[in-house]
């Protein structure tokens, strides 16, 4: 009887573990976003994750849609970090069912950042 006990405990564990590796590696989704990096910083209790939310601007005058994402790799997050107020574009990647917020808060992982040299830094920020 014990033996089945930790055969059954051991195969949870390990399906947990398979189901969170694999919500981690398949992208969902993948795609572009552009617009304005409003909120941007390192937080969470024991698992520090960069979070950041994004204004999304289609015409001057609008409301702006927002959109909330989770960056992993430091390198992104810097470049991020020295280009707030600047239009960006991201290239994100959707993974559902993510099992904790220890791996981020949103579904969206950007994975690379680039600023748009067309357009001027919101008015107020130096450029």
């Amino acid at each position: 009887m014990g033996k089945v006990l930790i055969g059954i405990v051991i195969a949870i564990v390990l399906g947990f573990v398979l189901f969170t590796w694999f919500t981690l590696s398949w992208s969902y989704s993948e795609g572009e976003r552009a617009g304005f990096v409003q909120k941007f910083s390192h937080k969470g209790w024991l698992c520090k994750t960069w979070e950041g939310e994004m204004a999304m601007v289609t015409l001057p005058g609008t409301i702006a849609e927002k959109f909330a994402f989770t960056v992993r790799d430091d390198k992104v997050a810097k470049y991020l970090n020295a280009n707030i107020g600047k239009r960006i574009s991201v290239h994100y990647e959707q993974h559902k069912w993510i099992p904790n917020s220890c791996f981020g808060e949103t579904e969206y992982f950007v994975t690379s950042a680039t600023v748009d040299p067309m357009t001027p830094a919101t008015p107020g920020t130096p450029q």
